[in-house]
């Protein structure tokens, strides 16, 4: 029961990030790949930024966030190696 919370949280935030992504690069057609990689830097950096540490909750999303833009990131490049 503990863990099923948690598992919650991040298939929401990973989805949902996921979905973002998406509607982005669908709507901008200025977005590219180098844009996601550049938000994914910083993403690494403010995670390894977490000194005090932010809680379960936060530590979820961050995990999760991170997820989908490598997710994210790795389809739209193998999308474009097929192509």
């Amino acid at each position: 029961m503990m863990q099923e919370w948690r598992d919650i949280k991040y298939q929401e935030t990973f989805e949902g990030e996921l979905r973002g992504l998406e509607r982005r690069r669908a709507s901008d057609p200025h977005c590219t790949i180098a844009d996601i990689e550049g938000t994914l830097k910083h993403l690494y950096i403010m995670d390894g930024a977490d000194w005090i540490g932010r809680g379960d909750v936060q530590d979820i999303t961050m995990a999760a966030t991170i997820a989908a833009y490598e997710h994210f990131v790795a389809c739209w490049k193998a999308e474009l190696a097929v192509t």
